[in-house]
């Protein structure tokens, strides 16, 4: 192992829930709506409950945000800053503390988000935030991502491989692998390929929607603060 990958591996510590919800949230405006980032608590509180592109959905209060930060800012993960007015605004150091690339952070952004998940389920999703132009893309990405030791395959190699993120803590992990393994069979059994592959687009459409709508929530819920 090089001396830059044992420094990778270092800084990756298990995150708790809540702390890679905002995390993930942090990532995930920073790219997408980059003219309301740096962001408020009330925006990362929307943000973290929001419908669309979330797994599971959460039901985050202020106290839960707050102290997922300070997890968050204790081991360098993300950062307070005075925002404009008597608002404190807060902003994600994912790069420096994964030391990720743009189309990485995409891909660790959704796993955050959405859990563990195929590669064309990931090159769908976090093409919204960096262009993978095909699944090998999002496969060398992953390859990156897996030699600095923050993803792993959880199922084997083949159609429907399943990949996470390494930031569970240690109880999560002990069952997270049984679970994606039971879900993956009664997908792959309840649907054949072709037409998963067509409803797989259609979510992807009806979640990009729903995405906007609660990003303009989360601006009017702002602006009224």
């Amino acid at each position: 192992m090089s001396e830059s990958d044992g420094e990778a591996s270092k800084k990756v510590v298990p995150l708790s829930a809540n702390a890679r919800r905002v995390l993930g949230v942090l990532v995930e405006k920073a790219k997408t709506t980059p003219d309301n980032y740096p962001m408020s608590a009330s925006a990362i509180i929307s943000g973290s409950n929001q419908k669309s592109n979330r797994s599971p959905q959460m039901d985050l209060d202020e106290d839960d945000v707050l102290l997922a930060l300070d997890e968050l800012r204790e081991v360098g993960a993300a950062r307070e800053i005075q925002g404009n007015g008597r608002v404190t605004k807060y902003r994600h150091a994912a790069y420096d503390w994964l030391e990720l690339d743009n189309p990485q952070a995409a891909i660790i952004t959704e796993l955050l988000l959405r859990g563990p998940q195929t590669i064309g389920e990931l090159r769908t999703r976090a093409s919204r935030m960096h262009n993978l132009p095909d699944l090998d893309s999002v496969k060398n990405v992953l390859d990156s991502l897996i030699e600095k030791d923050l993803v792993e395959a959880l199922t084997p190699p083949g159609r429907g491989q399943t990949f996470s993120h390494k930031l569970y803590t240690p109880q999560e992990r002990q069952y997270l692998e049984a679970r994606v393994e039971k879900h993956a069979a009664t997908k792959s059994s309840a649907i054949p390929g072709e037409k998963k592959d067509v409803i797989d687009q259609l979510i992807a459409r009806l979640d990009a929607v729903t995405e906007r709508i609660d990003d303009l929530e989360a601006r009017l819920k702002e602006l009224e603060s």
